[in-house]
């Protein structure tokens, strides 16, 4: 993955972060819930009474946000420099730290260290050692 620093757009990306700030505070004001998408996906796959459709409605808005932006914007066309099975390993790698991390980035990183959370920031400093490391051997040590 390359980054092209000629299109780096920091007004977009105030607008994306306030966006999901925003977000993040109103599900937890009017809520009482946390916007992690790990909890809120594992709270579908092991239903509670009376919770099933905020958690629908919520990843029902992460799937079709793309196709609703693709009406006004065209999309931009991801370049993934990764195997399928890389990218399958990655993925069972990052549920596995959800699982024993108690949460995900959003959940921790974006609500928790928002509540000042200490539990949760020490969870987002953890995931993004193991990601600078993770990166840091492959590249540099693996050569990959």
């Amino acid at each position: 993955m390359t980054i092209a620093w000629n299109a780096f757009t920091p007004l977009h990306a105030v607008i994306g972060g306030s966006l999901i700030g925003c977000s993040a505070a109103a599900m937890f004001l009017l809520l009482g819930r946390i916007a992690g998408i790990s909890g809120v996906l594992g709270g579908v796959l092991h239903p509670t009474p009376g919770e099933g459709a905020w958690r629908l409605a919520f990843l029902g808005g992460l799937f079709t946000t793309p196709f609703v932006l693709a009406l006004f914007a065209p999309l931009p066309v991801p370049q993934i420099d990764a195997s399928p099975g890389t990218l399958v390993l990655a993925g069972f790698a990052v549920g596995l730290g959800t699982r024993y991390g108690s949460g995900c980035t959003s959940g921790h990183g974006v609500c928790g260290v928002s509540r000042l959370s200490r539990r949760s920031l020490v969870a987002t400093l953890a995931f993004m050692l193991t990601g600078f490391l993770t990166v840091a051997a492959l590249r540099h040590v693996a050569g990959a």
